[in-house]
């Protein structure tokens, strides 16, 4: 890769994402106006409201930029930005990674709005720290981005890339462990949880959460999410390939 031609992506992509004022609205608010929402939904039972919170900081940062990053790169294929790029010296892990930073970037900016509102909002203090909190929902992101980047190649239209959502999103939001224990699950839904990259972020933030949090399972949980994003970045990039000769 060449750092130069990495920052230089990262920063087309994220004025491209600037001018785009709706959809900054919605990475950095989004989040917030949902978690609004629970906190009147739960504010009779603080704590459970608290336990939930906490694992929906790692939760939205996931689905919020998975579906933008899929629609983002979608466009890039079909206005031929990609295929242009693809005729320049630019590598391929130079254009992923340079758009895992911008994204990466802007899920910095959502994790620490929607932190800030339910820590100073809705007392949400967990007990292992808001840093590893912050770290988690980064993580998280960074899976989402990855995903989507890599799902991007196998639609044709943004409709399609909108329904990549309940086929690789919501399955591991469904056995992530938020509705039902994983130890309560059916031994075949314990296996796949078992193989969903997001089940151990919120097992990680589980942790962060709890009474007696675990430091070593926090990070080697947030330590496997981040191995398996750049395996999808890596993925990702095999899908790249110039169309015209």
């Amino acid at each position: 890769m060449n750092r130069q031609i990495l920052l230089a992506t990262a920063a087309r992509t994220l004025r491209q994402l600037s001018r785009d004022h709706r959809t900054v609205a919605m990475i950095l608010f989004l989040p917030s106006f949902l978690l609004t929402i629970l906190y009147y939904m739960y504010r009779d039972n603080p704590l459970l409201f608290q336990s939930i919170a906490t694992i929906m900081l790692g939760i939205l940062p996931f689905v919020v930029m998975f579906l933008i990053t899929s629609i983002a790169m979608l466009r890039e294929r079909t206005s031929g930005t990609l295929e242009r790029l693809m005729a320049s010296p630019l590598n391929k892990l130079d254009l992923l990674f340079g758009y895992g930073v911008a994204f990466g970037l802007a899920a910095a900016g959502q994790a620490l709005v929607t932190i800030t509102v339910v820590y100073w909002a809705f007392d949400v203090r967990p007990t292992a720290g808001v840093f590893l909190v912050v770290v988690i929902a980064l993580v998280n992101a960074a899976l989402g981005v990855a995903l989507g980047l890599f799902t991007s190649a196998f639609a044709r239209t943004e409709f399609q890339a909108v329904q990549f959502m309940p086929l690789v999103a919501m399955p591991q939001i469904l056995l992530c462990g938020l509705f039902v224990p994983r130890d309560q699950m059916a031994v075949v839904l314990q296996g796949i949880s078992d193989a969903l990259p997001l089940t151990y972020g919120v097992e990680a933030l589980q942790e962060i959460a709890s009474a007696t949090p675990s430091y070593t399972t926090i990070w080697s949980n947030a330590g496997l999410v981040a191995a398996v994003s750049a395996l999808s970045l890596a993925l990702a990039a095999a899908t790249l390939r110039r169309r015209t000769p």
